[in-house]
């Protein structure tokens, strides 16, 4: 029988190929005994016997019972116990990164009898009933597929009865609206939850966001999905706990120091998603201070070992740290000169790796992109400040709507961003949304696609209809011109005129040009690149 499934402390993680990235990174952090919270890695080789047969392979489901119980006597809480559950996260984990392409359930385990339990365990039963709205909403649109907003209107109208809702009134009005949408009752049994959780994240593998992705970025249709599953910790359990996102450095500039968001009382999904606007680090530094400086002592463990900027899933439970996942980040182009020119004389990699490895032309043209003239934004009046997301210089009409046709000049503006716009972000020529922060999906799209973005821009209020947006007296109307400024978060109405890039205007002999880090990487790396 083949074997489908690896712990996170028995896998190799140089397997890439059969663990997938995420799988080996959890490996490589659980084999430097950093802080992981237990899981199990079910491999690629488990997604190609499913996708042949549309089906779970054959003993798959009792080493998922074994991994569990493994799980389970490790942390003194067990799967589907109704006294002192055990909840898991579902995440999928291909060979190359595919940042939010494919799905993630959180929270498994949870059903109307292990909500008590979890409620009894932490004391805090408005904690565990929001824990269980939270799986309720991801399972019904990543596993039943109904539309978010099917589902938000369905329920809207349950809540005549009860305008202010508590937790459990939320959860137990979702539960109801499903059986009316889809005339089946939401699972009730948490290894059936599991399991359509597990089919759900393989099956994403063919979604239309993936698939467009893979193309965008040459991925390989063959190369499949892991999934991790993973004991949950929470950030959402009242004051002393948080969630948040670090990179080791700074994924604009290149800088050397750490860069990330920090959400109190909140999941790590919340983050990601832009359904808030987080704080900055020094937030978690002040709130949490021994939690930080413990985070602080990872970021370099991680850097050393993978010897690269590293972007870093953490939660705060309790004051207790946790480390979920790990990847080598998403940068800027001007970012990535930076860090590999800092990083070889750290010493930290060498120069043929930079060259080898990090540095590649096909970017340059990202080196280049323009930027807002200093006497254009000295002259106009700014229409609302965000958060500097992406860098560069983005002018066009505005759209609220994913816009899939790559002809005209458009800025996409959505509250947040989800996968399923992927590609409508590519088509457009810069992103702005209301909520979120550096680190949400349309930030890290952003820079990983080379488009401005600005983000957490919350005073601008979307039109009910969705096709015009307010900042104060302002009205924008689909179609009206914007322009962006990603390197310092500000937002214009109208054309502004643009001008070279710093490596452009250092390339014409500026002296303030020559004397960033960027114009030194250039020099340090364009003789041997272009040779």
């Amino acid at each position: 029988m083949p074997k489908w499934i690896y712990a996170f402390g028995e896998a190799d993680p140089s397997d890439v190929e059969l663990l997938g990235g995420k799988g080996a990174n959890l490996a490589a952090m659980t084999a430097l005994d950093l802080p992981v919270p237990p899981g199990f890695t079910i491999t690629t080789d488990a997604w190609r016997a499913f996708n042949d047969t549309r089906s779970l392979p054959e003993g798959l489901s009792e080493e998922i019972d074994g991994h569990l119980r493994r799980i389970g006597g490790t942390l003194r809480r067990y799967f589907g116990d109704p006294k002192d559950p055990l909840l898991v996260s579902v995440r999928s984990g291909s060979p190359r990164s595919m940042p939010g392409m494919m799905d993630t359930i959180l929270n498994v385990g949870l059903t109307h009898t292990t909500v008590n339990g979890l409620a009894a365990q932490t004391g805090d039963r408005p904690f565990a009933w929001d824990c269980y709205r939270r799986l309720i909403e991801m399972f019904s649109e990543t596993v039943l597929k109904i539309p978010r907003s099917t589902l938000d209107q369905a329920t809207a109208k349950r809540r005549h009865a009860h305008p202010e809702p508590d937790a459990e009134r939320s959860a137990s009005d979702l539960i109801e609206t499903i059986s009316e949408l889809t005339g089946e009752p939401f699972p009730k049994d948490p290894r059936q939850q599991l399991e359509l959780a597990i089919e759900t994240v393989f099956r994403s593998w063919g979604n239309d966001r993936a698939c467009a992705y893979r193309l965008s970025h040459r991925i390989p249709d063959d190369l499949g999905t892991a999934v991790t599953v993973q004991a949950m910790v929470f950030g959402n359990r009242g004051r002393g706990s948080g969630t948040g996102v670090v990179f080791t450095r700074n994924p604009l500039t290149g800088e050397n120091s750490p860069f990330g968001d920090f959400l109190p009382q909140a999941q790590g999904e919340d983050v990601v998603a832009g359904v808030r606007n987080p704080l900055p680090l020094v937030e978690m530094e002040q709130r949490h201070p021994r939690a930080w400086r413990e985070l602080q002592r990872h970021m370099s463990t991680l850097e050393e070992h993978f010897r690269d900027m590293c972007d870093i899933e953490f939660t705060v439970e309790k004051e207790r740290l946790w480390l979920l996942q790990c990847r080598v980040g998403k940068r800027s182009a001007v970012a990535e000169w930076v860090m590999a020119a800092d990083m070889v004389q750290e010493g930290l990699i060498d120069e043929p790796t930079a060259l080898r490895d990090r540095l590649t032309l096909s970017r340059l043209d990202e080196l280049l992109r323009p930027s807002l003239r200093a006497e254009v934004k000295r002259s106009h009046a700014a229409l609302t400040q965000g958060i500097a997301a992406s860098p560069g210089a983005a002018v066009g009409q505005a759209i609220l709507h994913p816009y899939a046709r790559g002809a005209e000049e458009v800025i996409l503006v959505r509250k947040d961003t989800t996968p399923d716009d992927y590609q409508g972000m590519v088509a457009s020529r810069g992103i702005l949304t209301t909520t979120g922060g550096a680190n949400s999906h349309a930030a890290v799209v952003a820079r990983a696609e080379g488009k401005p973005a600005v983000c957490g821009a919350s005073e601008i209020e979307i039109t009910p209809d969705r096709f015009a947006f307010r900042v104060g007296e302002n009205l924008v109307r689909q179609w009206d011109w914007i322009t962006i400024d990603g390197n310092d978060g500000t937002v214009y109405l109208g054309r502004l005129d643009t001008e070279s890039s710093i490596l452009e205007a250092a390339v014409r002999g500026d002296e303030s040009a020559r004397s960033s880090a960027i114009w030194r990487a250039y020099c340090r790396f364009n003789a041997p690149l272009s040779a």
